[in-house]
């Protein structure tokens, strides 16, 4: 088992930029610009990176940070409503600014090409401020309190994101839980009436959205689509990304879009010009199910998605010369699951290893190395033990940079992964299982590997009917001697107990049925209650859902500042409670006039959206808690991606294959923000504790835990535990000392 561990992190450690020194070298010989951005956050600096700062200064939760575009200054807004700007030089506090908002800040933006002097912040109170910090110039004061040059008042609900565009320092764009995302122009005016007053008639909405959520991608739009994210591309500014309170993230061209309106009627969302999905969530009708962060690369070519209660994924923005999937409602279920003995002729598996000549001594090389990563991954599978390790052997050599492996050990890798993830059945791992069997049916359309583990995904998901379609199967390309036999009789097996279960439940369902919608539950009923079917299986729960829906609302006025009420333990706040069939049509989703346009009464006329699939998922945080976490690409090249964490923890992965590389302790409870520096090797993060913290290189910092040790299996396996509980608790707290700290006001 030692040899299997050192293997494996050999492997681990090897990456596509690789070494420093050449690099380097190249730089000092050709002057390429380009060296600087590989430099910036290569393999060998990532390694290192490790606490160098912990700044203080803010009196609750860090909700936002940003940088300028130099790199000199980051930005932060926090629960105590102040903004803090800090010098990069000194890593100290320049300016402690009491904005003026009524509750927490959850974004904060420099304004381009103003000289890092005026600033924008988005709070809970559903106001926008702009700042101009001309007059601080030069002095530094412990604490002041501006009066903003500019406040919009407009939207309804939290703001929860802010953009701006590189050049253009007139414009700002917000994105609220009200539905709308808004283009404020300093140039037009300086402030705007409060929402619903009766004078209001700005005309800043440039998505309306308050008729753009839908629970599974057939669905006709009729949910507001409360917006958690947004993002404009640095390379296509006319791009507009933005995410929110269902599943899809949504792709727009702004110069597509309508000519800006006000929020007087709602509208028929307009059309987007792509939508970013992982095709199993599509489908999943879970009301819970949500963004929380969306993000472009930077060079603008990929968008990165992270989901509360799920994954962070990354999919292509251009797809004419990739291999990214497009799928619509209509071919999901086909995509997940295709048919046994596919119809489509099958690639003849290659005899012959496809190695350049000139290439021959480094390739033989490699795939000795290849060859003991299978090792490594086949004995995690048979000893059903050091599963992530195996999984990790097995993506390094499917997503080796020069594609040296032939088609007989692609399909067996491929193949060793699917029955990996399906013993390690983390969130969505049977997934991932049936995208592997299918690729691996791909080079070999009779494989009896893929068809055993499609068969046992299948049957993990409670679709007995397809299983058994594979099981069937299995009877006539089943090898000829007795572990394979044996494999197939304990897939019936399985198939046959699943499906007495099954007739089971059905004899009981209208029972439970009528008993559940019999009578009215409480609300502790309602926030506490277990999955309905009383099945332990991860996959059961995540497929199950319930006829009736519940919505619970509880926004606080300023939470997490302990400063505006006496008594700690006191929360001041609103609740409101809405419970409803799933197939009916409340009024909530009317006008705010009381009608809608009639648009969306032509049911019949709405065309099928046309979805990409994800091409690369990150799996170890965990996202449940709060709804500002981040997924970033760090440096100027993207090459890495990091996300926070409900244990206090970060993480990073190597973007193209996926690969865990770092997991550092970021905070005491939660870790939300991740920032990268513009040119430097540096990373700023923030969370629930009152400060930020700056990471750098340290030489010393070698290995992949940064922080106390622990075993990273452990942690891992525990945060994937708690992605797979229902999210029916929306009130949390957490008690630090003598004060309370609401948590639900992230939401």
């Amino acid at each position: 088992m030692e040899m299997d561990h050192a293997a494996a992190e050999k492997a681990r450690w090897r990456f596509s930029d690789g070494g420093v020194t050449d690099l380097l070298q190249a730089r000092s010989l050709h002057g390429t610009a380009d060296i600087n951005k590989r430099v910036q956050f290569h393999s060998s600096l990532v390694q290192r990176l490790a606490l160098e700062k912990e700044m203080e200064g803010h009196l609750g939760c860090v909700n936002a940070i940003a940088w300028n575009s130099k790199g000199s200054l980051l930005l932060s807004g926090s629960d105590d409503t102040r903004i803090g700007i800090w010098s990069y030089a000194n890593r100290e506090l320049l300016h402690d600014i009491d904005t003026g908002h009524s509750a927490n800040i959850f974004c904060t933006k420099f304004v381009p090409e103003t000289s890092d002097e005026v600033i924008v912040s988005g709070a809970g109170d559903a106001e926008v401020r702009v700042f101009n910090l001309s007059r601080l110039s030069g002095k530094r004061p412990v604490e002041i309190s501006m009066e903003p040059s500019a406040v919009y008042q407009c939207h309804s609900r939290r703001i929860k994101k802010l953009a701006v565009e590189i050049g253009n320092p007139n414009i700002v764009w917000s994105a609220s839980e009200d539905g709308t995302l808004r283009q404020h122009d300093f140039r037009e005016c300086s402030s705007c009436p409060r929402a619903r007053s009766t004078n209001q008639e700005c005309r800043n909405v440039l998505l309306d959205l308050r008729w753009g959520a839908k629970k599974s991608l057939a669905d006709i739009p009729r949910q507001p689509l409360a917006l958690k994210s947004c993002d404009i591309s640095t390379v296509r500014p006319h791009q507009l990304l933005v995410g929110g309170s269902d599943a899809f993230a949504r792709l727009y061209d702004r110069r597509m879009l309508p000519p800006l309106s006000t929020c007087q009627t709602k509208k028929e969302p307009p059309p987007c010009i792509k939508m970013f999905c992982p095709m199993h969530l599509a489908d999943t009708r879970k009301s819970n199910l949500h963004l929380t962060h969306v993000a472009f690369s930077p060079n603008g070519k990929e968008v990165l998605l992270s989901y509360s209660g799920e994954h962070v994924y990354l999919f292509d923005v251009d797809l004419e010369n990739t291999s990214s999937v497009r799928y619509t409602a209509d071919n999901v279920q086909e995509q997940l699951c295709l048919p046994p003995f596919n119809k489509e002729p099958a690639k003849l598996i290659s005899k012959q290893q496809k190695f350049p000549v000139n290439r021959a001594s480094r390739n033989v090389c490699r795939v000795d190395t290849f060859k003991k990563l299978m090792q490594v991954a086949t004995k995690s599978l048979e000893m059903g033990t050091n599963l992530m390790l195996g999984v990790e052997a097995c993506s390094t050599i499917l997503q080796a940079v020069d594609h040296n492996i032939d088609d007989n050990m692609k399909h067996d890798c491929l193949c060793t992964r699917a029955g990996l993830y399906l013993k390690r059945r983390w969130k969505n791992d049977v997934y991932m299982a049936i995208r592997d069997c299918n690729s691996a049916r791909c080079i070999d359309s009779r494989s009896f590997q893929a068809h055993l583990y499609m068969a046992e995904a299948l049957l993990q998901l409670g679709r007995l009917k397809e299983a058994s379609e594979y099981v069937d199967a299995l009877n006539t390309i089943v090898p000829p001697y007795s572990q394979s036999v044996k494999q197939v009789e304990n897939i019936k097996e399985q198939l046959f107990a699943a499906e007495l279960e099954k007739n089971k439940k059905d004899q009981v369902g209208n029972t439970n049925t009528d008993a559940r919608h019999g009578r009215l539950r409480s609300l502790s009923d309602l926030l506490f209650r277990s999955d309905a079917s009383g099945s332990s299986s991860q996959e059961g729960r995540e497929d199950s859902d319930y006829d009736d829906e519940m919505e619970l609302d509880f926004e606080t006025s300023a939470s997490g500042d302990e400063s505006r009420d006496s008594d700690p333990g006191f929360v001041r706040g609103s609740l409101s409670l809405r419970f409803h069939r799933r197939d009916s049509q409340t009024d909530e989703h009317s006008g705010e006039n009381g009608s809608a346009e009639s648009t969306q009464n032509g049911d019949s006329a709405y065309q099928p959206e046309v979805a990409v699939d994800m091409k690369q998922r990150y799996v170890a945080h965990c996202n449940v808690g709060t709804d500002i976490k981040q997924a970033s690409f760090l440096g100027e090249q993207g090459e890495f991606i990091a996300s926070g964490s409900d244990d206090g923890r970060w993480f990073i992965w190597e973007k193209r294959t996926g690969r865990l590389i770092k997991m550092l302790a970021g905070d005491g409870a939660v870790v939300n923000c991740i920032q990268s520096h513009p040119y430097d090797c540096a990373v700023a993060t923030s969370g629930i504790d009152n400060t930020i913290k700056l990471w750098t290189p340290d030489a010393n910092a070698t290995s992949m835990i940064a922080g106390p040790e622990i075993d990273v299996s452990s942690v891992i396996e525990n945060n994937q535990r708690k992605l797979s509980r229902n999210r029916e608790i929306l009130l949390l707290r957490e008690k630090e000392g003598n004060a309370w700290k609401v948590t639900s006001s992230k939401r």
